[in-house]
């Protein structure tokens, strides 16, 4: 299914929101609960899949509703509508403060890989669907689980990064990141988790136990706050681990 074409606007600095403007019979569709405000004519209805195959039967939409169900998000993605004249707006925006990243899925070979809270909205016809790393340190020991997301389609996606987005191009490079602070990357990308150097620096160096790296050629986007590190920060003793701690820590593991 052909995506559709909408326009939008990325209002806000820190804490940003989207606008997309749909000309009559036009649809995007956003997570549950992602809606700021809708103008006149602007109709929305929650369903079971994002629409991208219309064909698809009760048992097809069901094993869609239950891959969403295993990433963590809802089962179900409100679609929104303009049935009336003109032009109209609805606005989206994410549930904690961070920057909205704008991606043309058909300039990025019509996927891209994004964590599983990542996602925003999208135009009509684009696919949302889970992707699991074929490799288990990924999964086992990196903020972004097992399981990813994968958005196909050849319209507009809109994907949120906590705090700050830092965009790079890999030409065949290797780069290595905070587990926690990767948000997308493009299909291709081999991304994998690894040891973050010796004992002595994964207890004493603050940088936790294991860094992402993601190798290869295309655009990786990462975000400077990842939410579970604003939590951490947020939560009493998270962030001031004091280093007798981390010293018997490390004791335990040498005399095991």
């Amino acid at each position: 299914m052909k995506s559709h074409e909408i326009d939008y606007k990325i209002k806000g600095h820190d804490i940003q929101f989207v606008e997309i403007e749909l000309d009559p019979n036009e649809t995007v569709i956003a997570e549950a609960g992602a809606m700021l405000y809708m103008k006149e004519g602007i109709d929305f209805e929650t369903k079971m899949g994002d629409g991208s195959e219309p064909d698809k039967g009760l048992f097809g939409k069901l094993l869609s509703a239950a891959s969403r169900k295993i990433t963590g998000e809802s089962i179900f993605i409100t679609h929104f509508t303009h049935r009336g004249m003109g032009k109209s707006q609805v606005a989206f925006a994410a549930p904690y403060p961070g920057t909205i990243i704008p991606i043309d899925l058909a300039a990025m070979g019509g996927r891209i890989i994004v964590q599983r809270d990542a996602f925003l909205c999208a135009a009509l016809g684009t696919k949302i669907s889970m992707h699991f790393n074929q490799k288990l340190g990924a999964g086992f020991f990196s903020g972004e689980g097992f399981i990813l997301q994968k958005l196909q389609g050849d319209g507009k996606a809109f994907i949120h990064a906590g705090g700050t987005v830092i965009e790079h191009e890999l030409k065949g490079e290797t780069l290595r990141v905070d587990t926690g602070c990767v948000v997308g990357f493009q299909d291709g990308i081999d991304f994998n988790v690894q040891r973050a150097g010796n004992l002595k620096s994964m207890i004493f160096g603050g940088e936790g136990l294991f860094v992402a790296t993601l190798r290869g050629t295309g655009k990786v986007w990462l975000q400077s706050m990842p939410i579970s590190k604003l939590i951490n920060q947020l939560s009493p003793g998270g962030a001031n681990t004091k280093k007798e701690d981390r010293g018997g820590l490390l004791n335990s593991l040498l005399e095991s």
